[in-house]
This record gives C-alpha cells, sequence and structure tokens, in this order.
C-alpha cells in the first residue's frame, strides 16, 4: 500500500517522471541515471517494481547547478563536493576551482609564449647561419662571460610560533624556499628542497632550451613525490603539505619551479620586480577585481592555497594540485634574486623589501636584514629566504 501511495503522488503532480525533469533541469535522462549512480543526485522515488525515477520539483535547482559545475568542467568526484555543500560554501569551493584553472592556465600560456619567443629566435638564427657552418654543439659563443651564483640562506621561526616548518637551501646550483603546512609540514618543506639537490643540472651546452624545461618538470615531479612519502606516516596526510619555489642554475640561466605562495624576486636597474605568480585564493581575486592589492593585505578570510605539494588526498583546506609551473629565467650579471615564504612577503610591504635587498653588500647581510624585517612587523610566521647574486665567474 505503501508503494501504491507514493505512486499516486507521483502521478498527482507532487513528483514528476525523469522525462519531465530532464526536461526542467536541462539536462538528459541518460546523465540523470548516471548522476544517481553517482550519488550526485538521487531520485525522490525509486519505483521497487519497474524501477521508474520520480523526481521532486524542488530538486531542480540543485540538478541545474550539477549541469553548469559540469559545463565549466569540474570533475564529477568534485562536484559531489560542492553540492553537499552549504550555499556560502559551495561559492568559495567554485570560486577556487575556477580559480585554479585560471592559474594552470596561464602557467600554459606563459609556456606558449616562451616557446614561440624560443623557436622564433631559433629561426632567426638559422636563417643567419652559413651553409657551411659547423654546429659546435654549444649554446654561448667562444666569447661569452662565465657567470656563477654567490648567495645566502636563512630560515628563522617568528615571534609567535612554537616550531619552524619552513625550510631554505642556497648552493652554487640550487636556490629554494618551502614553507609546510599541516602536523607533516616540517617534514615536507625538508623533503622537497632535499629532493631538488641531487637533479643533474649540467652547464647550457649540454642540454637545449627544451630538455632544461623537461628537465624542471621531472624535478619537480621528484619533489612531488618525496613530498607524499614524507607526510604518508601523518595521523592525515592529505592535510601536509608544502610549498615550493626554488631556481636551479644551469650556468648563464634560471630554471624556475613554483608552487604556492612563495615567492621569486628579482633586482635589476636598481627595481624589485615579482617573477612569480601565488597560487591562492586571494591572489585569484586580485586578478579577477574582486580585491584590491591593498584590500588583499588585510583579508580576514583563511589562506587558502589552489597549488601546493600535498598528500595524495584532498584536504579541507587545500586545493591540492601537484603541477608547479616551471620556466626558465635569462640572467645578466649584476642581478639579485630573492626567495622568500609569505612569513616575510605577507607581513613586510613591497618598498621595504626593495630597501633591504639594495643596501645589503652581500647576500648574506641581504638574509639577516629581511629576517629582522619581519620580526619588527611583529614575525606571526615562520620566515624563509634565500637572496643570490649573479656575478662574473673569477
Amino acid at each position: 500500500m505503501e508503494r501504491e501511495g507514493r505512486a499516486v503522488g507521483a502521478a498527482s503532480g507532487e513528483l514528476v517522471t525523469i522525462g519531465e525533469f530532464a526536461r526542467l533541469s536541462r539536462l538528459s535522462a541518460k546523465a540523470l541515471r548516471r548522476y544517481d549512480e553517482l550519488g550526485l543526485l538521487r531520485p525522490a522515488l525509486v519505483d521497487p517494481v519497474n524501477g521508474y525515477r520520480y523526481y521532486d520539483p524542488v530538486q531542480v535547482e540543485g540538478a541545474r547547478l550539477v549541469a553548469w559545475l559540469r559545463r565549466i568542467g569540474m570533475p564529477l568526484n568534485r562536484i559531489g563536493r560542492v553540492v553537499a555543500l552549504d550555499a556560502g560554501a559551495a561559492a568559495v569551493e567554485i570560486r577556487a576551482y575556477w580559480a585554479r584553472v585560471e592559474a594552470e592556465t596561464a602557467a600554459r600560456r606563459d609556456l606558449a609564449m616562451y616557446l614561440v619567443d624560443h623557436l622564433s629566435a631559433e629561426g632567426r638564427t638559422m636563417s643567419r647561419m652559413p651553409d657551411n657552418a659547423e654546429n659546435t654543439g654549444s649554446s654561448g659563443s667562444a666569447g661569452a662571460v662565465a657567470l656563477a651564483i654567490r648567495c645566502a640562506a636563512l630560515t628563522d621561526i617568528g615571534v609567535v610560533r612554537t616550531a619552524n616548518q619552513d625550510a631554505a637551501f642556497a648552493g652554487p646550483r640550487l636556490l629554494a624556499v618551502a614553507d609546510g603546512f599541516g602536523e607533516g609540514g616540517a617534514e615536507a618543506s625538508a623533503a622537497a628542497i632535499e629532493a631538488l639537490k641531487p637533479s643533474p643540472w649540467g652547464r647550457d651546452g649540454a642540454l637545449s632550451a627544451a630538455d632544461l624545461l623537461n628537465a624542471l618538470e621531472d624535478t619537480a615531479d621528484s619533489a612531488a613525490r618525496a613530498v607524499r612519502d614524507a607526510v604518508a606516516p601523518c595521523a592525515a596526510p592529505d592535510g601536509s603539505g608544502t610549498t615550493l619555489t626554488a631556481m636551479l642554475w644551469t650556468g648563464s640561466r634560471l630554471g624556475l619551479v613554483h608552487i604556492g605562495d612563495s615567492r621569486a624576486y628579482l633586482l635589476r636597474g636598481g627595481e624589485l620586480f615579482r617573477i612569480t605568480h601565488d597560487h591562492s585564493l586571494v591572489q585569484s581575486m586580485i586578478d579577477d577585481g574582486s580585491l584590491s592589492p591593498e584590500e588583499a593585505s588585510s583579508h580576514p578570510g583563511p589562506a587558502l592555497l589552489l597549488k601546493a605539494l600535498a598528500g595524495e588526498a584532498r584536504p579541507g583546506s587545500v586545493a591540492v594540485a601537484c603541477r608547479a609551473d616551471v620556466r626558465l629565467q635569462e640572467v645578466l650579471a649584476g642581478d639579485r634574486y630573492l626567495l622568500c615564504s609569505d612569513g616575510l612577503s605577507a607581513v613586510v610591504d613591497a618598498a621595504d623589501l626593495r630597501a633591504a635587498v639594495v643596501a645589503a653588500d652581500d647576500p648574506q647581510e641581504a638574509v639577516r636584514r629581511l629576517a629582522g624585517l619581519a620580526r619588527e612587523a611583529g614575525g606571526p610566521d615562520n620566515v624563509a629566504c634565500v637572496v643570490a647574486d649573479v656575478v662574473v665567474e673569477e
């Protein structure tokens, strides 16, 4: 009798058939059956005898949301999490997803533009090359000036924190900072940097630009694996991870690996330029005009990362994407680079950063000055910083 009552309810218009619901929601009956199987959109009633699905008209809004999320390319497993949230939390989740999509698109655009420039330059060089010119296999001229890196690194626990989860390294071939988070944050940041140290980077003549980019991606993948292994023993490994901003020296160029909201800056000609883009929700709001840079500095929301190196599963506070940005950075003698965690960049403004980097006579003095500025600003977070000068090799 209960089944018959429900069927009458469906026939009387309280519930609608799958065909009518497909028309109302703009989803096909096939899609509705698939979403039922995945648990995204359950029918209000499934007839136990004939298996017919009936839907409540109030489900239309939820069904349309599923359709719209599919239209923007959101994976089905993530849609399941979004539709289970209240409206405000769902809006935050959708913004975070789309900001990540835009960040990844921007990274691919930068790589595409680099390849266009590189291949165009290569084409111009080949067109000028005499027919009888010998292929020496070297990317530089015989009279090229040999360059080297002079550098220093420093981490500081800050004033407020009781543990240091930041890591930094500066050597003749590798510059890196990492800002760990979660239970295994210290292990994650250390593992990310350790994974970069064995990287087989040689002089430019040994690797083409394409090979260098491939080597950068392999290096980034090694760091991601190392972080996953490092946080695996944690009670909640998916809630632990790290940012990573690293530069690998080839002899005449720097290869950049970047993920998260640690930063790299270049001081050239007296001006300080940021050469990385934060993978954070706040940065995405600056990008789409929702926040001004001034408003962002006092934004009350959590520091949600859109990309980070973390465990395999998705933690509640981080939208995990393990694919780091990679690119090549041309250098000049006299360049000075600063790599730092947000324990410095979030509390010391750009003008003071520039003044400290300009005033220091050498990298060692620069990192001490910068750590001191963070402490003077209250030292609310750990600090990691690396300063490196490009010099003519003696």
